[in-house]
């Protein structure tokens, strides 16, 4: 994967559709102590990219919490009960950008973290990738990799505190194309 910095100069924002079925949305947490991994599926997206002006970029993103698994399946339907994410009540979590600045060779991506119905501010990691088999100056496909940390109290998830810690690690790895 090359990085996009050598690309030709575009006009416009365009909008971008992400592939679900090769796009993760990844999450880490200590269980005990043990680093435990966990998915959690993109229920939608949109995403209006500006390439040679990121900061005019703009992304809104809704994540399907009931469907999220946790690595092992006590710990999934604990994630989804009544004292972390309360999916009975809360079936998503949404993401929308406030302010990105950086370029292409890396840039940082603030916006709103509502879950719970808890609304924070989030401050994320992003770097911009083509996507392997494309061509140098293909624009068409991409990945997007967003890095960053939450505190899972500070959005009313923070049951269970002696066995999962607070801190949870975002790793998410988007594959999108216009």
């Amino acid at each position: 994967i090359l990085s996009l910095m050598a690309l030709p100069a575009f006009a416009a924002p365009e909008a971008y559709r992400l592939n679900e079925e090769t796009s993760v949305v990844g999450f880490t947490y200590s269980f005990q102590g043990n680093e435990t991994q966990g998915r959690m599926p993109v229920q939608s997206a949109e995403m209006l990219l500006d390439l040679d002006n990121v900061p005019a970029s703009k992304v809104n993103v809704t994540l399907d919490a009931s469907r999220a698994k946790a690595g092992f399946i006590f710990a999934t339907q604990t994630m989804k009960g009544p004292q972390v994410l309360n999916t009975a009540d809360f079936p998503s979590i949404q993401f929308r950008s406030t302010e990105i600045t950086g370029d292409l060779s890396g840039a940082t991506v603030r916006g709103n973290l509502t879950i719970r119905d808890v609304t924070r501010p989030v401050t994320l990691q992003a770097g911009l990738f083509r996507q392997s088999g494309t061509q140098i100056g293909d624009r068409s496909k991409l990945i997007v990799q967003l890095t960053g940390t939450i505190s899972r109290s500070a959005y009313g998830a923070g049951g269970f505190p002696g066995f999962v810690d607070d801190t949870i690690a975002l790793n998410i790895i988007a594959r999108i194309e216009r």
